[in-house]
């Protein structure tokens, strides 16, 4: 029998398995970003976070907060990104000293585009691999790993 805590041959196999897949995923469709867009994941992740946000903006804090990034990472992404065209950065509150960051007409239109060629790239290497049940069977463990390392509060 097992000692508790520690896997098996065939579950070795499938954990490397899994993790080799899902590294490929990641590859694939980070390089399609970069090809079909020109723009990086991380450039994907600010973009997308900004768009979802009230009148296309946020705090830096919030920013760091929803990216779950180091402020530093942040503060370079959003000069790269600046410098670009994609962001502006503004200042506002009672002394200016505040600082929030909004999608420019150029971030706006490169996200449009981003999401329609990453949503497109998504589903043609994971979802239309796919049977539907087999979907169903992902969401539900894909819920119960989360839940059990990240319980709801």
């Amino acid at each position: 029998m097992a000692q508790t805590g520690t896997l098996k041959p065939d579950e070795w196999e499938l954990w490397q398995l899994w993790t080799h897949a899902y590294h490929l995923l990641v590859r694939e469709l980070d390089r399609g970003l970069q090809r079909d867009c020109g723009i990086s994941k991380a450039e994907f992740s600010v973009l997308m976070a900004l768009s979802r946000a009230p009148g296309r903006e946020l705090n830096v804090a919030d920013l760091v907060a929803e990216l779950d990034w180091e402020k530093s990472r942040v503060s370079h992404q959003l000069t790269r990104m600046e410098n670009r065209g994609f962001v502006q950065r503004i200042q506002h509150g009672a002394t200016g000293r505040r600082i929030r960051v909004g999608l420019t007409g150029t971030g706006q239109r490169t996200t449009q585009n981003a999401v329609r060629a990453h949503g497109a790239n998504i589903r043609r290497c994971f979802f239309d691999s796919l049977t539907t049940e087999q979907a169903a069977t992902l969401r539900a463990w894909s819920e119960q790993v989360v839940e059990g390392i990240e319980p709801r509060q």
